[in-house]
């Protein structure tokens, strides 16, 4: 059994499948109350963060159900002279990997058919890795969705190169601490509508 960080694996299990329902009907009500104002927020604050960044890939995700849009804001770098790309994933315990993407290319679906782009399309890595999430906190931790296919991704994309994991959320997923386990990566930055947030080390 792996050893936690702030408890035994199984509480800590517990305590994210708990936190993720919560997550999942806050997420639900705040983008239904704030609309467009999601993408105006990301778009203005992820690119004073990432838009004067010297041009590399970055990868975004095409959002299921529910999800933060973040293809604005992808648009938005690519007008500055970023490269874009999408995840694809390979199959479960394994990291995602990447394949270069432009608006408008084909996609075809994927596992629990997300969109992805076809398999003809050329692998990269990433500079910039936009991540979905549940909910944060102030230290980087982020609740996903239970795969863990961004902390095996992230980490392996860190022992290759210097990245950057930006975590996309709205203000009200915040919480006083994600719980974790030792094999759970932290966010580099979380943007919300509100402004971009460096993770603290404290």
């Amino acid at each position: 059994m792996s050893s936690a960080a702030n408890g035994t694996s199984d509480d800590v299990l517990g305590l994210k499948r708990d936190l993720r329902t919560r997550q999942k009907a806050r997420r639900a009500e705040a983008l239904a109350a704030l609309g467009v104002s999601v993408n105006e927020g990301l778009v203005k604050h992820g690119m004073a963060l990432l838009g004067d960044r010297e041009p590399g890939y970055v990868s975004g995700y095409y959002p299921m159900e529910g999800e933060i849009w973040p293809l604005p804001l992808m648009a938005a770098l690519k007008a500055k002279g970023h490269s874009l790309a999408l995840p694809v994933m390979q199959g479960k315990a394994e990291p995602l990997v990447f394949r270069a993407w432009t608006p408008g290319d084909p996609l075809i679906p994927g596992v629990w058919g997300i969109r992805q782009p076809a398999p003809d399309r050329p692998e990269v890595l990433p500079d910039i890795v936009l991540v979905p999430l549940l909910a944060f906190d102030a230290r980087g931790y982020r609740l996903g969705y239970g795969g863990g296919f961004y902390d095996r991704t992230v980490r392996a994309l860190r022992s290759l190169k210097s990245i950057l994991a930006v975590g996309l959320a709205l203000d009200e997923l915040e919480v006083d601490a994600v719980p974790h386990l030792d094999y759970d990566e932290r966010l580099d930055w979380v943007l919300t509508p509100s402004g971009a947030r460096q993770r603290s080390d404290r």
